[in-house]
């Protein structure tokens, strides 16, 4: 029996991140589940609602731990960006049979110092306040920082479907010590089942780094694959039948 998928979205992001790669697996007979984190189903034209600006990673991981908990096999969990980092977190608490890890976001123990990170997302802290607010990024620095390498006409698509997302989340996965919680701490044992972590040669925001300490910090065998020179968006063109060839190969070893 084919184990669930359980896609996870980045940050500004929405389950459309994963609707090819969704149409693909439901072809080869998985069930895919793509949850809307909270708020992250509303109308990106939309004013956000104040409320969403101090949610947290926590507030993430339980609704997501709620979701899996639905199901009635443990699931392979394929997160991407700050979705990867929120696999990682909630894996270590639920039953799973796997890991996809996509130009994951760092962890505590796995963030990486870059300065073209800095450049991405540095824009979104000079205002006083960020860190509580609901926050989204500038074009400029998205096109660089996000979507370098991917065509202008499908950059610019995928950045105005951008939903608001949450100062204190931002906050959290940034600043190291900032929460008092350890948001972002991942205890490592726990995450001894096979894991494929993906990252793009160019990423800009998710640098390859932060990939390789995580693989390195997997304690099950961890299929890695960087992608010469694709950047952060790994869903476009034949970047993404790449991602999803990788996938659907190291899929087979649960098949039977």
């Amino acid at each position: 029996m084919k184990p669930p998928l359980v896609f996870i979205h980045g940050y500004w992001s929405t389950p459309a991140t994963f609707a090819r790669l969704k149409a693909r697996f439901e072809a080869e007979g998985y069930q895919v589940i793509a949850p809307a984190l909270p708020y992250h189903d509303r109308d990106p034209s939309l004013p956000p609602p104040a409320e969403l600006g101090t949610l947290t990673v926590e507030d993430y991981a339980r609704f997501l731990v709620a979701e899996i908990g639905k199901l009635d096999v443990p699931p392979i969990i394929i997160g991407h960006s700050m979705g990867g980092m929120l696999a990682q977190i909630v894996a270590a608490r639920v039953p799973h049979a796997g890991l996809v890890l996509l130009s994951t976001a760092a962890t505590a123990s796995t963030m990486v110092p870059s300065l073209d990170t800095v450049r991405t997302m540095g824009g979104l802290m000079l205002h006083w306040g960020w860190w509580q607010s609901p926050t989204q990024i500038a074009e400029k620095p998205a096109l660089w920082g996000i979507y370098n390498g991917v065509p202008d006409d499908i950059a610019r698509a995928e950045y105005a479907a951008h939903v608001w997302d949450s100062g204190r989340v931002l906050a959290e996965m940034t600043i190291a010590g900032l929460s008092s919680t350890g948001a972002t701490k991942v205890d490592y044992r726990r995450l001894d089942k096979p894991a494929l972590v993906i990252v793009g040669t160019e990423d800009r925001t998710t640098v390859p780094g932060i990939s390789r300490a995580t693989a390195r910090k997997l304690a099950g065998t961890v299929d890695y694959q960087e992608i010469a020179g694709s950047g952060h968006w790994l869903f476009w063109g034949a970047i993404e039948l790449k991602v999803g060839q990788l996938i659907a190969d190291w899929l087979g070893q649960f098949d039977g």
